[in-house]
C-alpha cells in the first residue's frame, strides 16, 4: 500500500514562507534560503551531493502528488507535470478549478474532502509515495488521520516570520523518528506520524 509523505523545508522556528507571503509575493521574503540545500542560485533543481542527494532521489521517486489548492496555483499546476514526469497531481478544493486545468490531464480536483483525495492519489501510487505539498493540505492531513510520514528539511535559519507549518491542530500527534541525515545545508528528519 502506499505511503504518504508530506516533503517541506523549514526554518528553525517553524516557518515555511517569509514574511509578506501572498498571491502576489509567493513565499514572501528570503523563501528561497529554505532551498538552497537543492535548489541553483538560477532557480534549477539540482540533486546535492552524498547523503542530501540521496533524499532529493526519494522525493522524486514519489508515485503521485497531493497538493493544496494555494501552493498548486501559485505554481501554475506546474504546467501540468510536476518535475517528476508522468505522475498524477491531486488537489482537494471545494471550489471548482480555473479553466486552463482542463488542459493538464495529470491534475485532478477532488471536491469530497482530505480523505477522498488521499484515497485516490494512493490509488494512483499503488505501491510508491504520495508526494504531499502545501502547510493547509498537511494540516488537514494529519487531522484527518491520512499523512503517514514527515519529511522535514529543516534549515539553519530562523526566520522570525511568516508563514507556519504547524499554525495550531486539533489534537496533540506523537511521531516517531525514523531517520536523520544531517548535512551543512540541512538536517533532514524523517517522522512517522503516530496516530
Amino acid at each position: 500500500m502506499a505511503v504518504s509523505v508530506l516533503y517541506m523545508s523549514m526554518s528553525l522556528d517553524g516557518f515555511i514562507a517569509g514574511p509578506g507571503d501572498g498571491p502576489d509575493h509567493p513565499g514572501g521574503d528570503g523563501f528561497m534560503r529554505l532551498h538552497d540545500w537543492f535548489v541553483s542560485p538560477d532557480g534549477e533543481f539540482v540533486r546535492p551531493a552524498g547523503a542530501a542527494g540521496e533524499v532529493v532521489d526519494e522525493m522524486n521517486a514519489c508515485a503521485a502528488i497531493l497538493v493544496g489548492r494555494r501552493t498548486v496555483e501559485q505554481v501554475d499546476h506546474w504546467g501540468g507535470e510536476h518535475h517528476i514526469k508522468g505522475v498524477r497531481i491531486f488537489v482537494p478544493s471545494h471550489r471548482p478549478p480555473a479553466p486552463e486545468v482542463a488542459g493538464y490531464p495529470l491534475v485532478t480536483y477532488v471536491h469530497d474532502g482530505i480523505a477522498a483525495a488521499m484515497a485516490q492519489a494512493k490509488e494512483a501510487a499503488g505501491e510508491g509515495r504520495v508526494l504531499v505539498h502545501g502547510a493547509y493540505t498537511a494540516r488537514t492531513a494529519l487531522e484527518a488521520g491520512v499523512l503517514d510520514e514527515l519529511q522535514i528539511h529543516q534549515i539553519p535559519v530562523l526566520f522570525g516570520g511568516g508563514r507556519r507549518l504547524f499554525e495550531a491542530l486539533d489534537r496533540r500527534l506523537e511521531l516517531e523518528v525514523v531517520r536523520v541525515v544531517d548535512t551543512a545545508e540541512a538536517t533532514h528528519i524523517r517522522y512517522r506520524v503516530k496516530y
